[in-house]
């Protein structure tokens, strides 16, 4: 083959390659823009080792800290009979998100400053959740069938009622690993949580 022939073959192929390149997106020219929010609750499905522990010292601390203040309650706000398998699958984020609003607020109203570092990264990670919650719910169809049952009603009028500071800290941390391991991770699971 003459060399001309060669460099001609070389740039025919070069640009079939170059055609063929071009003729199909890019992986990346699928995904939503960048500014969308995606829904990603199934990684929620359990939480790593190390985000457990850091659950369970703020745990700790916040129950020595709430004997400290001797808190005395006769109601609970989140009682053992409210298992979100009770509701709807479409109704389970919205009763796991009024949870997750009213525990972010009742741990980051604590005024404890020695309390601040060890919640720091607990409270960064319920935000995290709460963000990709709410992504998963904005993505979700609006119109849900039917109205809110009576008992996801009654749930979040409870989440209303009005408690001493020192009961919503007491009920909110002895509500947070059923929040994370059982509620989160039966969202997580969708129509597979039974």
């Amino acid at each position: 083959m003459k060399p001309a022939g060669g460099r001609l073959l070389l740039l025919l192929l070069l640009a079939a390659v170059l055609t063929g390149t071009l003729a199909h997106p890019a992986p990346g020219d699928t995904r939503l823009p960048s500014d969308a929010k995606e829904c990603h609750l199934a990684r929620f499905k359990s939480l790593p080792p190390q985000e457990l522990q850091a659950f369970r010292k703020a745990r700790d601390a916040i129950e020595e800290w709430l004997l400290k203040k001797d808190v005395n309650c006769r109601s609970r706000l989140f009682p053992k009979a409210w298992n979100l398998q009770r509701l709807r699958v479409q109704e389970r984020p919205k009763a796991l998100q009024a949870k997750l609003a009213l525990t972010l607020e009742v741990l980051e109203n604590m005024t404890d400053s020695a309390l601040g570092s060890i919640l720091h990264q607990p409270l960064r990670t319920l935000r995290y959740i709460q963000s990709q919650l709410q992504a998963c719910t904005q993505s979700q169809p609006t119109a849900e069938p039917g109205s809110p049952s009576r008992r996801l009603s009654q749930w979040l009028h409870r989440f209303q009622e009005k408690e001493t500071p020192g009961c919503l800290e007491s009920s909110v941390t002895s509500n947070l690993f059923r929040l994370l391991m059982g509620d989160l991770e039966c969202v997580a699971r969708g129509d597979q949580c039974a």
